[in-house]
């Protein structure tokens, strides 16, 4: 399966590899192959970029934080979030290489009660400055026990096209599918410190399946 955002660009890489199969046909036999080879990269590489892989989230994961995206984690730290939950937030930042799916996916269950899309610049993803730099997308949701989840799509270098189908007012369940950022990014998850967090930097996790966390009120109520 292959994700819908990405039909254009591979309906584009296939008329690349095609052009340059019949220009190679204008050449000896060593040219063509070597035309052709370069036309099925082209198009290989694009089927494997846009690859939308069934995911299954863990059993009970209305109370989890669940990774958004496929990735590394690269950082862990507490600051201070004036978007959405507006005071001291523990964020946790996954990057993704281009090689890794990136499909994204809700971290959550909830609804979102902020939307906001931020042109910027194009920081590598891993940079420190990229979560307050880059072209990137901030979406706050409210879980259930009240706890709010802020969670970003950052453009990488690479990366200058961020999509997502969600808004004010539409309902998420954890795992769930929302966007997609073209080639090298990285996805922030924000919540506030309270929040127990089982991820680790370093950690390889799998957007809608890895448990990054469990989700509570401030109460201590699941």
């Amino acid at each position: 399966m292959f994700a819908r955002e990405g039909y254009a660009l591979i309906a584009a890489s296939a008329i690349i590899g095609g052009a340059l199969f019949a220009l190679g046909l204008q050449f000896g036999m060593a040219d063509h192959l070597i035309f052709t080879a370069l036309g099925l990269m082209v198009f290989g590489f694009t089927l494997w970029f846009f690859r939308d892989p069934r995911r299954t989230p863990p059993p009970r994961a209305d109370g989890l934080l669940l990774a958004p995206a496929d990735g590394k984690v690269v950082e862990i730290i507490l600051e201070h979030d004036p978007l959405y939950l507006k005071g001291p937030a523990r964020r946790i930042s996954i990057f993704l290489s281009p090689l890794n799916v990136h499909v994204n996916r809700s971290p959550a269950s909830g609804v979102i009660e902020f939307d906001q899309y931020v042109p910027g610049e194009y920081l590598v993803a891993w940079h420190p400055k990229a979560s307050e730099k880059n072209e990137r997308s901030q979406l706050g949701l409210m879980h259930p026990t009240g706890t709010p989840v802020l969670f970003k799509q950052i453009a990488g270098a690479v990366a200058r096209r961020i999509v997502y189908h969600v808004t004010v007012g539409d309902t998420l369940k954890a795992g769930e599918r929302f966007g997609i950022v073209k080639f090298g990014s990285r996805m922030d998850i924000l919540v506030p410190p309270h929040i127990p967090i089982f991820a680790q930097v370093g950690d390889r996790v799998v957007g809608g399946e890895t448990i990054m966390g469990h989700l509570i009120s401030s109460d201590g109520e699941a």
